[in-house]
């Protein structure tokens, strides 16, 4: 199966590192399209639909919890898988973003195995849904 992903973070840097991570680990990609915050990823979801979405909490503009409640309130988009990447390892933050929404939560940094396991784990779930 070939993923249209959309990673969505503010820095350039971190986007290019999951990608990276994301080819390294063996998945095939179809697209890595990237965003640099909540707005402009709603806008680039609307322009082609990705398989999933990672996306970062603290963002200018719009942050990660925005955009996942606006993904799971929009009828067009709820059925996108959104696993979030986040320094916040906190219970409650990663409780209160999965009841939002979130189908997983990696925990930065991270390790491509971590990453891997999450995309399977939740594209896997998507399938038998």
């Amino acid at each position: 199966m070939s993923l249209k992903v959309l990673i969505v973070d503010d820095s350039p840097l971190m986007r290019r590192f999951v990608e990276r991570v994301l080819r390294m680990s063996g998945l095939e990609l179809a697209e890595c399209r990237e965003a640099t915050d909540g707005l402009d990823a709603l806008a680039k979801i609307r322009e082609s639909v990705p398989d999933i979405v990672l996306t970062d909490i603290n963002m200018p503009t719009m942050d990660g919890e925005s955009l996942i409640r606006c993904i799971s309130e929009d009828s067009t988009m709820r059925d996108i898988p959104v696993i979030v990447i986040s320094t916040d390892r906190t219970e409650f933050r990663m409780s209160r973003l999965m009841e939002l929404g979130a189908k997983g939560y990696v925990a930065k940094p991270f390790n491509p195995e971590v990453l891997r396991a999450q995309l399977e784990r939740v594209l896997g779930m998507q399938a038998s849904a």
